[in-house]
Formats: C-alpha cells, sequence, structure tokens
C-alpha cells in the first residue's frame, strides 16, 4: 500500500504508519485542531452511498463498546469512499511486540493477560458481539499497562470485501475454533481462540503446526499436545482448564469466556502436589452451570474444571446456531477474516443429527455435486444442462445456472466461496457467482468433453480434464490459459490439485495416473497400476499419498513420490465411480456404480460402514468441510446427504 502519512484524512492529518495487514493499515493520527492524538484505521474496501447506512449503524455499535479492556472507537468517516476508524491510540504497542513469538510468560502473568481479555470479551457477548481474531497481535497495551483488545471494527469490510481469502486467513487459522472454521461462529469460539492464546503463552508455542489446511484439520480433529511435558511445573489443573476451553465442541467448553478466566485464575491456586479441595471444587461446578449473565452478576467468581476434553465425545449433540454478520443479516463465510460477528440464538433446538440426514430428489440423473466451502449449500449438476444451488440442511433451493448446452459433469466451488465453476458435456467451463448465478466468464480452451473441474487451494488456478486427451490450467479470474499438460495418450476423466497447489495428479482412459508440474509438461511420476480406465484420483490431506479409483473395480492407495503401494481396496463389485478422502487422513470414502456408498480404513482397507441408499448408480461423492457428512449423487435423481 500507498505510504499516506502527510495527507489528511477526516480532522486527521496522519504522521506515521503503524502497522498493515490484509485488511486494513492503520496510522498515527494528529486532530488538526485539538493537536490531541489518535489511531486511524483505513479499511481496505471501498463502500457505496447505498451501503453507508449500514456502515454507519455498525460504527455507531462500535462506538458504543465503551470498556476498559477495549480500544475506544471515536469517530468515523468515509474518505474518497475508504471507509476510516478514528480509535484510542495505545503507545505501547501489542502484546505480540512486547512477548514476541517463543516466548514462555509466568502463570500470574498469563492469568492477569486472561482476565482481562475475558472481561472485554465477556462485555461484547452480552452485547452479541463475537469478537472472531483473539491473538496477540490484537491485543494492546495502553497507557496505563492494561490491556486493550483491537479489531472488532473489522467486521465493516467483511460484508464486501475482496480480501475474503484463505491468505488473508494465514495469520489467524493458528487461533481459530473448530466451528469457526466451518462457519458455525459462537461466542464460545472466542473463548477457543483465547485458550489457544493462554498455550501459546505458557508454552512458548501455539498447540497445532503446519501448513494452513494441516492446521485447519488439526483444529477439527487433534487434541492439542501435552502441556505438562512442556512445562513440568504447571499445575495439573491449569492444563485442565485450557483443554476444555480447546474441546472441540463448543457445547463442552465453559459455559463463558468470564467462566473460563474464572476458572484458569482457580486452577493456578492449586499446588502441583495437591488436588482441588471439595469446596473449592464443588464453588466451582455449581458457577460454571450458571448461565453467562448470571456470571458477570454473580458476588462469588468461581468457575468449574471439567475433566480433560483429550478423552474425546459424542459430537452428535452439537446444536446449531444462526450466523449473521452484522444488521443485514448475511449468512456468515467461513474463511473471511477478522472482526466482530453478531449471532442470535434459535427460538427452538435444532433436531439431533441422524446417520441418515438428508436426501434431495431432482428429475433427472445427477452427475457431480460440490459442497460450498462454509457447509452451509451444495451445488449439483445434472443431465438436463443446469447446475443447482441449494440449502445442504433442508434442500431449499437458492437458484438453478442454466448457462450450459450439454449435461453439468464436474462442479468446483472456490475456496473463497465466492464462484462456481462448472463443466459441462458443451466443451465448455463456465466460471460463475456462487450468491446468485451471475457468469463471470467461459472457458472455451477444450475441444471435447469437460469431465473434471479442480481448484487450486490458493485461489489463482482452476484445473480442467477432458476428452480431447488434455488438463488445461488457467487463472481463475480472468480465464486467460497458462499452461497445457498432454501426458496422456487418451480421454482425462479426472484432475486433482496437491494440498499445496504445487502438483496435481490426473487420470485417463490410458489407464494411469500422472503427478506432474503445473508448469512442467513432463510427468514426475506416472502410476500403472490400474488394469482399467481411471475414474477419480484424490491426494491424501499429508500430500504424500493419492487414492485413485477405476473402471477395474478397485480403489489403490499409492505413494504419490515412488507409486509404491500401500493399500488395495476391493470392498465393490462395479465401476468405483468417486472417491474422497476424510481430512484427518484415517479414512476414505468411495462411490460405485454398484449403488453403494463405502466408508473404509485408508491403511488397512478394513471396511468401517456401507450405504445402500440410492437404487442407482453413484456417480459421485463428497465431503463437507471437516468431513462431518457425505454427500453422494446417483443416477437415481437423487442427493443423499449422511452424518458419518
Amino acid at each position: 500500500m500507498t505510504d499516506r502519512a502527510g495527507q489528511q484524512v477526516g480532522n486527521y492529518r496522519l504522521l506515521r504508519l503503524l502497522g498493515e495487514g490484509g485488511f486494513a493499515e492503520v496510522y498515527l493520527g494528529a486532530h488538526s485542531y485539538l493537536g490531541t492524538q489518535a489511531a486511524i484505521k483505513l479499511l481496505h474496501t471501498h463502500i457505496s452511498q447505498s451501503d453507508f447506512d449500514l456502515f454507519l449503524q455498525e460504527a455507531r455499535t462500535l462506538a458504543a463498546l465503551v470498556h476498559p479492556n477495549i480500544v475506544r472507537v471515536l469517530d468515523f468517516g468515509i474518505d474518497d469512499q475508504t471507509p476510516f476508524l478514528v480509535m484510542a491510540y495505545a503507545p505501547g504497542g501489542s502484546l505480540r511486540t512486547r512477548h514476541p513469538k517463543g516466548t514462555r510468560l509466568p502463570l500470574p502473568t498469563v492469568i492477569e493477560y486472561i482476565k482481562q481479555a475475558a472481561s472485554a470479551l465477556q462485555f461484547a457477548h452480552e452485547r452479541k458481539l463475537v469478537h472472531r481474531d483473539i491473538k496477540p497481535e490484537n491485543m494492546l497495551i495502553g497507557a496505563n499497562k492494561e490491556l486493550l483488545l483491537s479489531d472488532f471494527g473489522i467486521a465493516l469490510i467483511a460484508q464486501s470485501s475482496h480480501y475474503q481469502s484463505t491468505r488473508d486467513m494465514a495469520g489467524t487459522i493458528s487461533y481459530m475454533a473448530p466451528e469457526q472454521i466451518n462457519a458455525h461462529l459462537r461466542p464460545a469460539s472466542d473463548q477457543y481462540s483465547l485458550g489457544v492464546v493462554a498455550y501459546e503463552w505458557l508454552s512458548g508455542t501455539r498447540p497445532f503446526q503446519g501448513s494452513f489446511t494441516e492446521v485447519a484439520i488439526k483444529h477439527s480433529l487433534t487434541p492439542p499436545p501435552s502441556l505438562l511435558e512442556q512445562v513440568p511445573t504447571l499445575p495439573e489443573a491449569v492444563e485442565r482448564v485450557i483443554f476444555t476451553a480447546l474441546t472441540k465442541n463448543p457445547e463442552e467448553r465453559f459455559s463463558s469466556v468470564l467462566a473460563f478466566a474464572q476458572a484458569l485464575e482457580l486452577a493456578s491456586q492449586e499446588e502441583q502436589s495437591s488436588e482441588f479441595s471439595t469446596q473449592k471444587e464443588s464453588q466451582a461446578r455449581q458457577i460454571a452451570s450458571r448461565a453467562p449473565e448470571d456470571i458477570d452478576n454473580s458476588t462469588n467468581k468461581q468457575a468449574s474444571i471439567k475433566p480433560s476434553p483429550i478423552q474425546g465425545s459424542d459430537k452428535r449433540g452439537i446444536k446449531r446456531r444462526r450466523v449473521l454478520i452484522g444488521a443485514a443479516g448475511l449468512a456468515a463465510a467461513g474463511m473471511t477474516g477478522a472482526g466482530i460477528i453478531w449471532f442470535t440464538r434459535p427460538q427452538h433446538p435444532a433436531p439431533q443429527p441422524s446417520s441418515f440426514f438428508y436426501t434431495k430428489k431432482e428429475n433427472v440423473a445427477v452427475l457431480a455435486i460440490a459442497w460450498s466451502p462454509n457447509g452451509q449449500q451444495i451445488a449439483s449438476g445434472s443431465a438436463d444442462h443446469t447446475v443447482q444451488v441449494w440449502n445442504a440442511h433442508d434442500g431449499s433451493p437458492a437458484f438453478t445456472y442454466r448457462g450450459h448446452s450439454g449435461p453439468v459433469n464436474a462442479i468446483a466451488w472456490s475456496p473463497d466461496g465466492r464462484h462456481i465453476a462448472s463443466g459441462s458435456a458443451d466443451h465448455t467451463v463456465q466460471v460463475w457467482d456462487a450468491l446468485n448465478g451471475n457468469p463471470l466468464y467461459t472457458y472455451r480452451g477444450h475441444s471435447g468433453i469437460v469431465n473434471a473441474v479442480a481448484w487450486s487451494m490458493d485461489n489463482a488456478h482452476l484445473a480442467s480434464a477432458s476428452d480431447d486427451n488434455t488438463v488445461q490450467i488457467w487463472d481463475a479470474l480472468h480465464g486467460s490459459r497458462t499452461f497445457t499438460y498432454r501426458g496422456h495418450k487418451a480421454g482425462v476423466n479426472t484432475v486433482s490439485w496437491s494440498p499445496d497447489s504445487r502438483l496435481l495428479a490426473s487420470g485417463s482412459d490410458d489407464k494411469t495416473v500422472q503427478i506432474w508440474n503445473s508448469s512442467n509438461d513432463s510427468a514426475g511420476y506416472i502410476y500403472e497400476g490400474h488394469r482399467d480406465v481411471l475414474t477419480a484420483v484424490v491426494w491424501s490431506p499429508d500430500g504424500k499419498s493419492v487414492a485413485s479409483a477405476s473402471y477395474d473395480k478397485t480403489v489403490q492407495v499409492w505413494n504419490a513420490s515412488n507409486g509404491s503401494r500401500s493399500v488395495l481396496y476391493t470392498g465393490h463389485t462395479d465401476v468405483v465411480s468417486s472417491i474422497a478422502w476424510l481430512p484427518a487422513g484415517q479414512r476414505i470414502i468411495s462411490g460405485s456404480y454398484d449403488t453403494t456408498v463405502q466408508v473404509w480404513n485408508a491403511l488397512n482397507a478394513r471396511i468401517i460402514a456401507t450405504y445402500k441408499d440410492h437404487s442407482d448408480r453413484v456417480n459421485m461423492v463428497a465431503l463437507s468441510p471437516g468431513g462431518k457428512y457425505i454427500a453422494s449423487c446417483s443416477a437415481d435423481t437423487t442427493v443423499h446427504i449422511r452424518q458419518l
């Protein structure tokens, strides 16, 4: 961004840049008349006059957040269509600056920080606001050395920002709750994030490391490493408290973020060699059973220590809550960056999920399906040349896309959730708006039927496979072709990007799977283990293995580097048409022309479950984000959704 130091914004002259990120840049500013200093946050977006009332309403809400541990919003304005916030200046910098990554803090210091942050969050939660980007970078140090929680205001650009991408989330995914990753944000999500911060301050490292995708998967499925092994002097009860805040199921965390802070303080008073006294534990559990609004008014500021969540629990009891962004009531996207988000509670509890969740019947064979990245919608492509976009939980239609002149064989939803790409027998791939179906462009590079479309995880490129023997890579924004892979000797039926978007695997009528670089025409490895046409390929979540399905009725799992086969699955009695690999990496889902969907162990091919709900061949299976639900589509004109 251009340094705007010296420019005038509203009543403030910008003195120097304090910091910048994917959503905003912050300057130290001086009032032109009063001479007072403030932090001026310039948001990286432009708003129209029609959006002004909404932004103004939210700015007023933010200005009303007056709390000793929240950075005060003093003013709001628009400078040449760029919205800006004027906030109280925190001269001490951030806690990340004061305590760089890798720093271990004494337990009393951690408790004091957590108490102040929790007090601010409780205040916001009681006003139906969720922060959703809790991390040390957003905790500032005030003039009196107090903790000040910042960045409640980023929701102002969450409505229409073009920065809503995986790239912008890389700095916050390490602190993000599993339900937030899956677009089910709630106040308990802030508690989880604060638990990650406490874990990091005590151990010097965050609980989960790895790539963006790996960390997201670990948040959902992997227990955090033991704190006691890293900090042996830590009271065991402190670890139990933090791990309760880090429970995967938000319903099993503390009843409020304030209860978490109170429990942590109580746990710190335990001697390492002793247990809580009966009186203390009774007090703690009594407080934890109260509603959040009761806790804030309680004179007995104690909270419960729940058993460690490492033992696991039944996730099927989680209730879903509606999530709304701002006053407009827009459905929240799971990966849209930092800021506040409004929430409402359902008037009635959601029904308990069952093993069979939903069936949607269409009028013709359903050939392809894809989940939206937030898990709220499904797009299904059919033999009638249409793509239907509909609610994954009740089947209610959003709209029907009618741009193709042939059956729709392939669908890919962009990782940022904004666009859908559909490939058809009409030789085209069409990219269109996921909200309303408005076309973006049509890619016409193929001379044969398009069988598969795949979006790179970095959102930058699309790969399409065709009967013209090629896989073509093209710019996802404009549709300009960047590379054509010509290694196959027959039509290409399937293509899949590696998790790091560096390599691709493609399967063909020539009975091979080929691993290759997106900018290199030579195959890195050619797998020839199948005896018939390839129908599907998918990478393991860690990018080390590939699973491939074929007309030979098998699924084979093999090393992506050298082709050594580790598993041969022979559970199907007909063509295996589609496969999906669960995020944890230990299970694979396969759909077949034998009308079944089968779940089996990726390490030893042991069958786990067989679903026999379809009456005709299964054309495709797809996993919801997080891997909780399986969707399958069939020639019997139905889409079935089941809970794993």
